[in-house]
């Protein structure tokens, strides 16, 4: 933290369950019920032959691989990830569902190593092995020390923001999470005051947006910031629904200084909205996918960490840049000028309805700034 200015570090969704699990020092049970796999392992396989040998066992650090070293040198004031498996050694897997993910409790160093502030929950795999799968999960990143958002053991508990102090000032990140049906997540996972489970909202609900809002901007200090992270919306295109838009406008409106959108396995558009960012959809950053074939022209194996400077007086975004990274034997490694170039033509492409434009600087990195417009600030864009 630099005077009034708070930098995030944020992710999309990061998972370390299924074939990343059986790479790690204490692999889980690798049993699946999906209509063609019923082994993890299998997506190991898939990895190796894409990209080569992966070491088994690898080391905890070895999923993030050359973004550890960037997240040091950045040295941002708070980390956030989506965390898109449970943590659980259950074997009740969740009836309905094709795909199950779970990572063993014992390799919850593969999180820890990052080093998060936030971890956020609210998903569509979250439950994936029922209530005790989610007790265990909340019991395990806990007890790791790992503060987490948007599930909990009742209602009450999964509407509780997480909180994580900066600098010495006393100011706060505060940081709600929130799943929407648009994801996959199934209406009975929502969390009741006699149920654990999740936060569940509706994207076209005003009332919902309202109630983040009140409970986020509603519980700001002095010198305090507000993020909503939500997981929303379909795994593939660049499309942005209109209720989706509404919703983040609502949130930026009703107080919300940032919105971390995540789901889709691939960036989606990001938008400069009244000076502050949303971010609809961050893409995965760590995965099993390598070698699964099918959505080859989204190039899902590039993956972003997004950065966000923001003002602690005004909310308002000094500083959004999209640093590329590549998935290759189940590692991140830093992105080609190639594929970086790719990245920014994209991201500026589907990003230009929503008013901002996408450079790349001397280092690689990619920087989110306005787009001249005539565009008034609380128009509607147009989906991408």
């Amino acid at each position: 933290m630099s005077g009034n200015a708070v930098t995030l570090a944020l992710t999309g969704d990061v998972m370390l369950g299924r074939g990343v699990d059986q790479i790690l020092p204490y692999p889980g049970d690798p049993a699946l019920r999906e209509p063609c796999v019923r082994d993890a392992g299998v997506y190991l396989e898939l990895a190796e032959a894409e990209n080569g040998p992966v070491p088994r066992p690898a080391d905890f650090a070895w999923p993030w691989g050359e973004a550890l070293r960037t997240l040091d040198e950045l040295a941002p004031d708070v980390r956030i990830c989506n965390l898109e498996t449970s943590v659980t050694r259950s074997g009740d897997f969740a009836p309905c569902k094709d795909v199950h993910y779970r990572m063993s409790p014992a390799n919850v160093a593969a999180l820890a190593v990052a080093r998060p502030e936030v971890t956020v929950l609210a998903n569509n795999h979250v439950l994936d092995f029922g209530v005790a799968g989610l007790l265990e999960t909340l019991d395990t990143l806990s007890e790791a020390g790992l503060r987490t958002a948007g599930a909990g053991r009742n209602a009450a508990e999964a509407r509780t923001p997480a909180t994580a102090p900066v600098g010495a000032g006393g100011g706060r990140v505060l940081v709600g999470s929130v799943g929407s049906p648009s994801s996959g997540i199934p209406g009975h996972w929502a969390a009741t005051d006699q149920r654990p489970g999740l936060r569940l909202v509706l994207e076209a609900s005003p009332a919902d947006a309202a109630d983040v809002c009140g409970q986020l901007a509603g519980s700001k200090g002095a010198g305090d910031l507000a993020v909503a992270s939500v997981h929303w919306g379909s795994n593939w295109g660049y499309e942005v629904p209109p209720e989706q838009v509404r919703f983040a406008h609502a949130l930026i409106d009703g107080g919300v200084d940032l919105v971390h959108g995540h789901s889709s396995h691939h960036p989606r558009p990001v938008e400069l909205y009244r000076g502050r960012p949303v971010l609809y959809g961050c893409g995965d950053f760590i995965d099993d996918y390598e070698g699964i074939s099918g959505h080859a022209a989204y190039r899902d194996d590039l993956r972003l960490l997004h950065t966000v400077t923001l003002d602690t007086e005004t909310g308002s975004a000094s500083d959004v840049r999209l640093i590329p990274f590549q998935a290759r034997r189940m590692r991140l490694v830093r992105a080609s000028p190639a594929d970086t170039e790719w990245l920014r033509v994209t991201l500026d492409r589907i990003s230009t309805p929503f008013g901002a434009r996408v450079e790349t600087d001397p280092t690689g990195t990619l920087v989110v700034r306005p787009r001249t417009s005539s565009r008034r600030g609380g128009d509607q864009p147009r989906s991408a």
